[in-house]
């Protein structure tokens, strides 16, 4: 009955936009400095907690908390996790489950074959039916995520096969919906896309030769990276002392449908996504709106944030004038300032 009664609020209460960070180094380096500017640049994507997890050759530093990157990582914090050949980062924007600090990423699952640090994106569309056999069969959840679901199924697969990307493999096979996964294991940094692609995915580069994975590109910007491509959907990639491998199995298997609202609303303006600038994207539907939807305005007013190209694109193609309308307080919040009063009417 309880177990129902979380499941039934998580499900209405379902936003799906989390960022997730990863990288991966063949030497020892600051990497819980680049996790935290990647996460930094991905906070747009989630204001709720952040988390960084550091892998020094399998010893395992973790550092969570609630709030915004900066509240969550001073600098002696980002000192105690040290240097480390690997590090997965998250900042979350509550997917299923509550806003609590039980909840915060990247989760670290211990198992029989080792330690695993999982930092999801998405939402499952059978999280309620995988939670449900796994509880049967003796599984005990902490939070109430469908990220420790993923945790558990990979764990599960883990146990009969002989590696972790292997395990991650055969577990898509189980999940059902939305999820971008950045793991690490003692040994090996894996990034795996959904075959929808529904949550965007890409890997980059830095100047260091490291191997990052993250939501947006915004964020190996930050970082000085250069972006190498997305991640496929369906795709498993795993890097390790080796070099880069990828597994496509799952690729072509479902249509792809990368959702809309990585365009109008989740994605940074300067992000590129699935290859095509998120800001250019804007400008391109507002432009669309104005051929579909004429009005008869004096001044085009965008809403800030992600409304202001989409207004600037409406405002090109209908040749009615664009005007600064609101201007948005970035210190305070969500607040909105209107600085004028016109007379006009506004589209």
């Amino acid at each position: 009955m309880i177990n129902n009664f979380i499941h039934s609020k998580a499900i209405h209460h379902i936003h799906e936009e989390c960022g997730v960070f990863g990288v991966y180094s063949q030497t020892a380096m600051d990497v819980a400095s680049l996790a935290y500017y990647g996460l930094f640049a991905l906070q747009h994507r989630g204001q709720e907690s952040a988390g960084i997890v550091v892998n020094d050759d399998g010893l395992f530093r973790d550092c969570r908390g609630m709030g915004l990157v900066n509240e969550v990582f001073s600098q002696e914090k980002l000192q105690a996790l040290g240097s480390g050949n690997m590090v997965v980062g998250h900042v979350r924007y509550a997917t299923t489950g509550g806003s609590n600090m039980v909840n915060v990423q990247p989760l670290v699952i211990n198992h029989h074959k080792g330690r695993m640090a999982l930092a999801h994106n998405g939402n499952l569309t059978n999280s309620f039916a995988l939670r449900s056999q796994l509880e049967e069969k003796g599984s005990i959840f902490h939070t109430t995520t469908d990220s420790e679901v993923i945790a558990y199924v990979i764990v599960q697969e883990r146990l009969k096969c002989g590696s972790i990307e292997e395990a991650v493999y055969r577990a898509m096979e189980r999940l059902e919906g939305a999820y971008c996964l950045v793991i690490s294991s003692p040994a090996k940094l894996i990034a795996a896309r959904d075959p929808h692609g529904f949550r965007p995915l890409c890997m980059g580069k830095t100047r260091e030769g490291a191997i990052c994975f993250t939501s947006e590109t915004c964020a190996l910007d930050a970082v000085g990276a250069e972006f190498v491509r997305d991640i496929a959907p369906g795709e498993v990639v795993t890097v390790d002392a080796q070099g880069i491998h990828s597994q496509q199995g799952h690729c072509g298997k479902a249509p792809k449908s990368l959702c809309v609202f990585e365009y109008i609303y989740f994605a940074r303006p300067d992000s590129v996504v699935d290859g095509a600038c998120v800001s250019l994207a804007r400008q391109q539907a507002g432009r669309f709106l104005a051929m579909e939807h004429p009005v008869d305005a004096d001044v085009v007013i965008g809403v800030p944030d992600s409304g202001l190209e989409a207004a600037i694109g409406y405002a090109a193609q209908s040749g009615i004038p664009y005007a600064i309308g609101f201007t948005k307080n970035k210190y305070i919040g969500r607040t909105f300032i209107a600085p004028s009063q016109g007379r006009g009417k506004t589209a």
